[in-house]
């Protein structure tokens, strides 16, 4: 297995199970439906790290399952704002240490509100980038709650 990443050493530190499982990454197609064939997991289970930006709070993280969407209505409220919207592509890196594709809610440059989609708790576990592309987390979705130091909120909607 190659290097740990930051988000598994630091599961290691707060002593939190977790799988690390690789996969085949198509630069072209970094989307949640292509890691979830390539893992063979059903879609439901593969969560996306997103990045927001508040009108009031800045910025926040959402993480949602591949087969639904972040809805920023009930992100904003969530998370104290009126209104919000993603992030530019640009900023990902310099925010939060993670490019498009390997981004994840666990230990990024600065601590920033974190909310997962409450439809994760439905599952004994979830998977969610391990910080690189090509290496996922698989862990329980509490886990993720503790190691993220999230929230479980109602911030996703159908596709």
């Amino acid at each position: 297995m190659s290097d740990k990443t930051n988000a598994a050493r630091i599961l290691d530190r707060m002593k939190i199970p977790y799988s690390l499982v690789e996969y085949d990454v198509d630069p072209d197609n970094l989307a949640a439906d292509h890691v979830a064939e390539e893992l063979g997991e059903p879609i439901e289970q593969v969560f996306k790290t997103l990045v927001l930006r508040g009108d009031k709070n800045g910025v926040f993280v959402c993480v949602v399952a591949g087969n639904r969407e972040v809805d920023l209505k009930k992100a904003a409220k969530a998370s104290g704002n009126k209104k919000a919207e993603m992030i530019a592509m640009k900023e990902l890196l310099p925010l939060t240490g993670y490019i498009r594709g390997g981004c994840t809610s666990i230990g990024m440059k600065k601590k920033f509100p974190t909310f997962l989609s409450e439809d994760a708790l439905e599952f004994p576990f979830i998977y969610v980038s391990a910080g690189r592309r090509g290496l996922q987390l698989k862990l329980s979705p509490t886990d993720l709650l503790k190691a993220a130091d999230a929230k479980a909120a109602d911030i996703a909607s159908e596709l």
